[in-house]
């Protein structure tokens, strides 16, 4: 199991077709902090129907956009 499979859980229940996430939001959803190896782990993702759109390192947010 990854350890961003609860973030892909709850991106994939939302129903819309984006969604920002700020890192604190992201952090209190998987129970860590986000660190680099999320971008190793964000192709998982794409199972379930989402991508990650843009990482804002300035905002520190991550945009998630369906692909469907």
């Amino acid at each position: 199991m990854s350890k961003y499979q609860a973030l892909w859980e709850y991106v994939r229940k939302k129903e819309c077709k984006s969604l920002k996430l700020t890192f604190d939001e992201i952090a209190d959803i998987v129970g860590i902090p986000l660190d680099h190896s999320f971008l190793n782990y964000k192709k998982e993702l794409t199972e379930y129907g989402w991508q990650v759109g843009k990482i804002s390192m300035i905002e520190q947010t991550v945009i998630f956009e369906q692909t469907d």
